[in-house]
Parts: C-alpha cells; sequence; structure tokens
C-alpha cells in the first residue's frame, strides 16, 4: 500500500516541479503539495506534531513533520542546494518516532526532480 501511495506523493511533486521548477521557498513547495495531494484523494496531515520522548521528559510538539499521507508515508519537503546527511538522518528520526516505515524526502530545488528525491524504508 505505501508503495501505491508514494507513487502518487511522487506524481504529485512531479506536477508541482512541472509547473514552477526549481527555486522557491520550501513554504510555497509545501502549500502546493497540499493543493495537490487533496486535489488526488489523499488523506494528509500537515505540520504534524512529532513528540520527542528522552528519558522521563516528553516533549509534546519538538518538531514537525511536513506531511504525514494516509497515515503511512512521512514526507519531507526541502528547497535546498544539496540533500545533506543531516536530513536523511531527519526523516529517519521522524519516521522512527512517528512510528512509520516509509518516508519521502524530497528537494525541488534541482533542476530534474528525480534527482531531488530519495525513498526510505524501515
Amino acid at each position: 500500500m505505501e508503495f501505491d501511495v508514494t507513487g502518487k506523493i511522487i506524481g504529485c511533486c512531479i506536477e508541482i516541479h512541472r509547473e514552477l521548477g526549481p527555486g522557491l521557498l520550501e513554504s510555497a513547495y509545501e502549500e502546493c503539495l497540499a493543493y495537490e495531494l487533496k486535489r488526488s484523494g489523499l488523506f494528509f496531515e500537515r505540520q504534524r506534531p512529532v513528540p520527542v520522548n528522552y528519558k522521563e521528559v516528553r516533549l509534546e510538539y519538538g518538531y514537525r513533520m511536513d506531511f504525514v499521507v494516509e497515515n503511512a508515508v512521512v514526507v519531507e519537503l526541502k528547497s535546498v542546494e544539496a540533500l545533506n546527511p543531516v536530513h536523511e538522518a531527519q526523516i529517519l528520526t521522524y519516521m522512527k518516532f512517528a512510528e512509520k516505515k516509509v518516508g519521502l524526502l524530497i528537494n525541488f530545488n534541482v533542476l530534474i526532480l528525480k534527482n531531488g528525491i530519495k525513498r526510505f524504508i524501515k
């Protein structure tokens, strides 16, 4: 199921990138992806809080995931010159805390979008 969902998400991102291209702020791509996900009929949560547990301390809103789609796929958007290992670590941490097995890290700041997409499976 998650692979069907990731294919649809990637299709939405390709549509956005085809229309807008690279060079915009992450927030612009996020707004457009929310539009495209809704249009495609996928259920999603946007800016979903990620609680962080450390020993006896619980931070209810330590971080926020850009999207969780169909309660199965974590989607983290970037608009950066290049994806770095810290970006990969970020999505893997979100997947761990949210207990999700699939994640997409998408960098819109590339000439060809397929070069900016990384899929993670735990």
